[in-house]
């Protein structure tokens, strides 16, 4: 009797498993297709990096306008421009413009895959529900197949009303904590047609650093 209770123990926890599986799974295909059904996306987001053991604490605000794989990103003082081949980091602190190629090798998640990073590479389940500000965010973890992965897990937030990303927060193996609080998403926004594209002659007194 007590081994079949066990095993009727076991068997109802890992449905209850599947069951938050599915469900996160699900909720984050809707997210994705309504985000895939907007022309572009232009955000402003607030962005916090904390490490207790090592005393940090940095919190700053930026902006990125999306369309497909391009966007202009602004943080930190820095703006990056990836123009789905090529980016350009410009610093006019500095007067130097960094040009590479894109590197999808890393753990970070850039604007570009914000939106859409979930898809492949991990393990989904439900998370908390919380109400901020009169809306309910449903959270949804996510655990790296990987196991050499950097992260340990992410945390994304879901307004259950609008399918959008409310915030996301990134938990590292190495005790950093990295939260990102959308403010502001509108979409199908009116651009200009050279918005991703950099134009050189305006950092003609820039120094130029090509790293490939």
């Amino acid at each position: 009797m007590k081994k079949t209770i066990t095993i009727l123990f076991i068997a109802l926890t890992f449905m209850g498993f599947a069951q938050d599986s599915n469900k996160g799974k699900a909720l984050l295909k809707e997210v994705s297709e309504k985000v895939k059904s907007y022309n572009n996306i232009a955000i402003d987001f607030k962005y916090v990096l904390e490490n207790t053991a090592e005393n940090i604490k940095q919190e700053t605000r930026g902006d990125v306008i999306m369309q497909g794989d391009k966007y202009i990103l602004n943080i930190l003082g820095v703006t990056r421009i990836f123009d789905g081949k090529t980016m350009y980091n410009i610093s006019p602190e500095d007067e130097e413009v960094t040009i590479s190629s894109d590197n999808d090798e890393d753990d970070n998640i850039t604007p570009s895959k914000m939106l859409s990073f979930y898809e492949d590479g991990y393990t989904y389940k439900l998370d908390i529900e919380q109400s901020v500000k009169g809306r309910k965010i449903q959270y949804v973890k996510l655990v790296p197949i990987d196991t050499n992965s950097e992260i340990k897990h992410i945390l994304l937030g879901i307004d259950s009303n609008t399918k959008h990303i409310y915030n996301l927060i990134q938990i590292g193996k190495n005790g950093t904590k990295t939260t990102l609080t959308v403010n502001s998403f509108k979409t199908n926004q009116t651009l200009s047609k050279t918005l991703f594209t950099f134009d050189a002659n305006k950092y003609s007194d820039y120094y130029i650093n090509k790293l490939d």
